[in-house]
This record gives C-alpha cells, structure tokens and sequence, in this order.
C-alpha cells in the first residue's frame, strides 16, 4: 500500500482532482464546484464501524454555494443527490489512497434516506463513511455504508454504496 496522510487539506483534494495525487489515470476527485468537501480530516483502510477502512470529511456550507441560487429559486435547498456523490466522491477516494489503480465510478447505491436538509444558515456537513467490503482483485471495488450530518443533524443516510475502479485494461 502507498503511504499517504491520514487527513487532507483543500489544497491535496485539489492535488487528488487534478490527478497529481494518485497519478494519471487513477482516482481523481471532480473540480470545484463539483467537489464535494473541503477536507478530510480522517481516513483508514482498518477502521470505521467495520474494521474494513473509513472515511470523515467536512463541507463549509455559506449562502453563496452555486447549488443555492438555482434550487430553488425563494426556497434554497442544496439538492440531496450532492450529498450522496459527496459520500461516492469519498468512497472513491479511499480506494485510490489504498494504492489501488485505476477511475472511480459510482456503480450504484442499496438504499438512500433524506431526513433532514441543508438550507443557506446551515455551517458545515460532516460525511461519515464507513467500509463494509473491499475487494482488491481484477475488480476492484468498495461497499460502503454512509451518512451525512448537517451541524450535527444527522440528514442523510446510505446503505450499499458500491465504488469502482476501472483501467483502461478492464
């Protein structure tokens, strides 16, 4: 396994999005404003709920988000399917900062519940993400369970996120 940090600034996800932190053609988080959290404050590939790796990372949440002005107009609410390729974009992530090659792809989800939302006055999500199957062979893939709270709220809630790594060989 490649040695990388156990937490990330703004500046290493940005690093991870322009594809200089796992190299070319490997796990790569999207560009602002696609980009999900502004850092990861915990990561592991042996703890969690599980034992099978983790992830915590953090959003800052002002009014002035792109996602605001536009849903909805008089009623802003940042849109529930953000918060999950939050939860994707980290589940992706920890496969990559595990050493395994290859471009993330969401491959789907068991089961999503919206509890809760994130208007203008909320300050900051917390995305937990906890790992319930890895598999490291020719396919290589992480299951994950995850939740996101909205300043301690918890307002999401997944089962069975399932993230792959493709190469261009597969």
């Amino acid at each position: 396994m490649a040695e990388y940090p156990s937490s990330f600034d703004k500046e290493g996800l940005l690093k991870c999005a322009r594809g200089e932190l796992f190299g070319p053609g490997n796990a790569q988080l999207p560009l602002p404003p696609m980009l999900m959290m502004d850092r990861i404050t915990e990561i592991s590939a042996d703890g969690g709920a599980n034992g099978k790796g983790h992830v915590v990372a953090e959003f800052d949440i002002t009014p002035d988000l792109w996602f605001f002005e536009c849903h909805f107009p008089g009623n802003p609410i940042m849109p529930g399917c953000l918060g999950l390729d939050g939860l994707w974009q980290l589940t992706g992530f920890n496969l990559g900062w595990r050493g395994m090659l290859g471009r993330g792809m969401a491959l789907g989800v068991g089961e999503v519940k919206l509890k809760g939302m994130v208007k203008p006055d909320r300050k900051m999500l917390r995305y937990y993400v906890d790992f319930t199957k890895v598999i490291d062979r020719r396919l290589k893939m992480g299951v994950a369970d995850g939740r996101v709270e909205a300043d301690g709220e918890e307002i999401y809630l997944v089962k069975d996120m399932k993230v792959g790594l493709a190469t261009d060989a597969s």
